[in-house]
């Protein structure tokens, strides 16, 4: 079976999602063109040989209603004989999209394939393509009373967990604290493309990052999504979880640029990674976000290896309570998760933060060294990926 390699990897700076947002006012197809477009300013290496564009991107409507893979290839002025398909699953979408890329090529079916990911939260805002109608209904009645929003599903966590509000927001800070620290010593340098975002600014670095929170700031918030009706519904429920132990709403795209082995070798590159073992997993959608546990398992497995075999961890930091939680069940050391922080610090671009992750983690590893990524996604689900640096 042929071995597929990750090439390159780029992203784009983190903008908050909302308006005002450093990238808000750039549409999400020429985010994306931008990024794609510096995988080929970097790389000697004829896009017209490329087999297919996989875009992860969760709210597929309005300016990402298009295949916004297809139409950022084409914006970015890259040959017309390429194609596009558009991934969802979920916040896992954009890693999703990296996966089904090396299954194509490990598989001898594609040589070379461009995975991607993009998310404008300022643009498309959360939700919008459900246009007012509820998408879970038909499922809801074998989880009756019904399913619940991740906000409760973090809350769940955290109860069944038994995780303080202390160690939520400490955890909080220190993902600011490492993230600051890894954009002040250029750790990012070699991942981040600049933005012209079309109105005279470029954007170089990113902005979600708050290098002055601390526990005292974060405990001084209120719980973000207390309810009546589900506090009685689940009174083990304490309030724990707060916009600040939560990921940021942002927008982003990230590309990735996956070969074959041998065509790489033909093309006399020097890959960064080699990717190892893929699973995607599920569990019970009301505590929903759990599943990166048997899914790390799983790929670790595949891969022949132990979590003591990682050098490091990229576990999306959806809510606090996910990467605690993993790493208390996987025995995971504390040090080598989210070393650069993680979305909580970074954003949480949906469709997009499969393939942030993953630039991060390549970018961050040793020759030799292997690396984990994992998330969480709505409806239990979660997708676990093991690569080794080259």
């Amino acid at each position: 079976m042929e071995s597929a390699v990750i090439v390159d990897a780029v992203r784009s700076p983190m903008g908050r999602g909302k308006p005002g947002g450093s990238l808000s006012g750039i549409n999400p197809v020429e985010l994306l063109a931008q990024v794609v477009a510096a995988l080929f300013d970097r790389n000697d290496v004829d896009p017209a040989e490329v087999d297919d564009v996989v875009t992860g991107c969760v709210s597929q409507a309005k300016e990402q209603a298009g295949t916004p893979g297809r139409f950022a290839w084409l914006a970015a002025g890259l040959p017309e004989s390429v194609p596009g398909v558009t991934i969802d699953r979920r916040c896992g979408s954009g890693q999703q999209a990296l996966d089904y890329a090396a299954f194509a090529i490990m598989a001898g079916a594609q040589d070379i394939v461009v995975a991607c990911g993009v998310e404008s939260m300022s643009r498309v805002p959360m939700g919008v393509a459900r246009m007012g109608v509820d998408p879970f209904a038909p499922a809801a009645a074998r989880y009756a009373p019904g399913l619940v929003p991740q906000g409760i599903s973090a809350e769940l966590v955290a109860a069944r967990w038994k995780l303080d509000r202390e160690s939520l927001d400490q955890y909080a800070a220190n993902s600011h604290r490492r993230a600051a620290i890894a954009a002040t010593t250029r750790r990012f340098h070699n991942e981040i493309v600049s933005i012209n975002t079309g109105d005279g600014d470029l954007v170089s670095t990113d902005e979600t990052i708050r290098p002055d929170i601390s526990e005292a700031k974060l405990a001084d918030l209120k719980p973000a999504f207390y309810d009546d009706g589900y506090a009685q519904r689940f009174p083990e429920i304490s309030w724990k979880i707060t916009a600040g132990n939560s990921s940021q709403l942002a927008d982003g795209a990230a590309a990735l640029l996956i070969m074959s082995e041998t065509r790489a070798a033909q093309l006399n590159l020097e890959p960064l990674a080699r990717l190892v073992a893929f699973a995607t997993a599920a569990e019970d959608p009301v505590i929903m976000l759990t599943a990166p546990i048997p899914a790390t398992a799983k790929a670790l497995r595949r891969a022949g290896l132990t979590i003591g075999d990682i050098s490091r961890y990229e576990v999306n930091e959806a809510f606090a309570p996910v990467p605690l939680v993993w790493q208390h069940e996987l025995g995971a050391d504390p040090d080598k998760l989210n070393p650069a922080g993680g979305a909580i610090a970074l954003g949480h671009p949906l469709g997009a933060s499969g393939a942030r992750l993953m630039t991060t983690l390549v970018h961050g590893l040793s020759p030799g060294e292997f690396g984990l990524q994992t998330m969480c996604e709505n409806g239990g689900m979660a997708n676990a990926t093991v690569v080794q640096r080259l």
